[in-house]
């Protein structure tokens, strides 16, 4: 057998191997529709999150999902419809957040099941919220955090209802105080989603503290009935 004492064919081989490497396809996942949907929908919501409605594009929620720009108008149009399936969610999920906290019998601690639900709504899911309180012009007054607050106020209604008419109040005033303290949580909930002190237990027990004990029987320091969260 005749000896190569160029090497030609060793560096041949050599040469051919990376391009042979590089040919090499790249196993790629795939997402299922609903796979990519789901995708598309967390980052859209941290975005608006962080930057609010109008200054989004589509072109960064592409980018960030690493697909073209026509896969996001596919599942949802435009950015506006998007924005509506985030907001949506978000209404949904605090909305059950304080109506499945509502468990107890005393309506101070009914407050307080309230105020800690919020607290921890902006605790666990900051970004969710900071979508909730940055107004939109897309949406109506039935798809933003205030549309929240009502409903949650409607039903803290029924509950001062009932309790002022055990206790001789006027009935019709339910409605009144459930929106002030409701409002009152909702604002303070805003201010401590920057701040984040002091800690959400002990904001809530303030919270009740003003609530209930009004402003001229004020505890020294307030403390919660309710256990366990």
């Amino acid at each position: 057998m005749a000896e190569n004492p160029s090497g030609a064919g060793d560096k041949a081989v050599r040469r051919a191997v990376p391009a042979a490497a590089a040919a090499k396809p790249t196993n790629r996942v795939r997402m299922s529709a609903a796979q990519r949907r789901e995708q598309l929908i967390s980052i859209g919501r941290q975005i608006f999150a962080e930057r609010g409605f109008d200054a989004t594009s589509i072109e960064e929620v592409a980018s960030r999902a690493k697909v073209s720009k026509p896969v996001v108008y596919e599942h949802f149009g435009g950015k506006e419809g998007l924005y509506a399936v985030v907001v949506d969610r978000e209404v949904r999920s605090l909305l059950d957040r304080i109506t499945t906290a509502l468990t107890a019998g005393h309506p101070r601690e009914l407050l307080e099941q309230a105020a800690l639900a919020l607290l921890s709504y902006i605790e666990e899911e900051t970004s969710g919220f900071r979508v909730l309180v940055r107004e939109s012009p897309v949406l109506s007054a039935s798809g933003n955090f205030s549309s929240v607050m009502n409903d949650v106020a409607h039903q803290v209604e029924h509950i001062l209802g009932a309790e002022f008419s055990s206790r001789g109040y006027e009935p019709k005033l339910a409605e009144l105080y459930a929106q002030a303290l409701v409002g009152m949580v909702a604002l303070t909930g805003r201010w401590w989603l920057e701040v984040r002190k002091p800690r959400k237990e002990t904001v809530a027990a303030h919270l009740v503290n003003l609530s209930w004990n009004g402003l001229s029987h004020l505890e020294a320091k307030p403390g919660l009935i309710t256990r366990g969260r």
